[in-house]
């Protein structure tokens, strides 16, 4: 295998860090290799330039590919040891579920950042100013203040958002990813590096009406000035008194995707026409914003609407919202389930167009097989069309074709 062309000392940091992840020391992994630890720290240090045939070795122990090591650029160093830090803490049943969702932010954090830089499209930042919690003032009330300066900034009035991940990460700059390694008991975790920017991380496993107030939960903490650059991994619920920061993200959330001026208009209409707000009405509500039944009740119970407790009788009644909705005859939401994000699927898509990645590549980056990376490639690039006769065609779509071009 020819000599690889690349910084000794960025692919030690690489081999470091995949080491630590994968929680081996410096001695197992030069006993692995037949060598002694000095020899290995000195490739760890980028003193000795690791062979291509000792890549390929550390690359199988540690859990990683070969390209993950030798790519160009720094390592993104700071997501991981801070995150294990706060797991470490945590001391979760599934120590190894949250390990493996930390790796997997990492990983994903990383090729994100080097598909951007394949195409040459850096994230577009575009972060509101910190906020700074007042104690003299109830968290939930800054928070309702907030979401609706943020829904104001980003341009959204006060109907509901149904592709919430699209606009966090296009119009904020926020990459979120989700996994299916979180233990079902912790809702997400959030992570800022300098190099990266806010990256965010959902349970996969969760409802898409959980996960969406997931991601609005960890996007409060980045609002404050003081969770924005800590990084943070949240279980669902938090028994006891809640801390004020906790109190916020979470009031930010239910507040940002239910906006109280929205919520209480769309409540009187209701009760205007038909004298009366029964579930069925709940149920629509719900479905309208997207949300789930707990958090549409707590709402409407929060803004005074109905009495305290509705949700908790509901709870109790053993209430199906899913089988309600489908009595109703209404509409199941779009649902994406991606591990990763729109932006960064197009990206990949283009990537391969131009021919910079193969299809092993765009399998790895999208997180699938070959077969399934071609289909996401054709879905991508094709647009189905009506004519004015009524007859449907397809169109297929030329990413770097320029619509300013006078000539056709």
């Amino acid at each position: 295998m020819p000599p690889l062309d690349i910084d000794p000392r960025a692919l030690g940091q690489r081999i470091s860090e995949a080491r630590k992840a994968r929680g081996k020391t410096q001695e197992e992994v030069a006993e692995f290799l037949g060598y002694s630890r000095p020899t290995y720290i000195a490739i760890e240090k980028g003193e000795r330039p690791a062979k291509p045939e000792e890549i390929v070795k550390l690359a199988s122990f540690l859990g990683r590919k070969v390209n993950e090591l030798v790519r160009p650029g720094e390592p993104v160093t700071d997501l991981q040891p801070h995150l294990r830090a706060v797991a470490d803490r945590m001391k979760a049943a599934d120590q190894d579920g949250l390990n493996a969702a930390i790796d997997q932010l990492q990983a994903l954090a990383e090729d994100s950042r080097e598909l951007e830089r394949i195409i040459g499209a850096p994230l577009r930042l575009s972060y509101p100013l910190e906020i700074a919690l007042n104690p003299k003032i109830d968290p939930t009330e800054q928070a309702e203040v907030a979401s609706e300066q943020e829904r104001k900034r980003l341009g959204l009035g006060d109907q509901p958002v149904i592709y919430l991940r699209s606009i966090l990460e296009w119009e904020v700059g926020l990459r979120i990813f989700y996994t299916d390694h979180l233990p079902s008991n912790i809702a997400g975790m959030y992570a800022y590096s300098a190099e990266l920017g806010a990256c965010i991380l959902i349970n996969r496993k969760h409802p898409p009406e959980r996960r969406r107030v997931s991601m609005l939960h960890e996007y409060g903490h980045f609002l404050l000035s003081t969770d924005r650059y800590k990084p943070g991994i949240d279980y669902l619920t938090i028994p006891g008194r809640k801390p004020a920061n906790e109190r916020f993200a979470e009031a930010f959330a239910l507040s940002f995707l239910m906006p109280a001026a929205s919520v209480r208009q769309k409540f009187q209409d209701i009760v205007a026409t038909t004298g009366d707000f029964q579930v069925a009405d709940l149920c629509r509500m719900k479905h309208f914003y997207y949300v789930s039944l707990e958090a549409m009740t707590l709402r409407i119970e929060r803004l005074g609407l109905i009495p305290k407790g509705m949700w908790e009788y509901l709870k109790e009644a053993e209430f199906a919202p899913r089988k309600a909705e489908a009595m109703l005859g209404l509409p199941a939401p779009p649902i994406n389930d991606s591990i990763v994000p729109e932006r960064y699927r197009y990206l990949a898509v283009h990537a391969y167009e131009r021919g910079e990645i193969g299809d092993g590549d765009l399998a790895h980056y999208l997180r699938c097989d070959v077969v399934t990376a071609r289909e996401i490639v054709a879905g991508i690039l094709t647009s189905r069309e009506v004519e004015s006769s009524g007859e449907e065609r397809t169109l297929k779509l030329e990413f770097p074709f320029s619509l300013l071009s006078e000539s056709r």
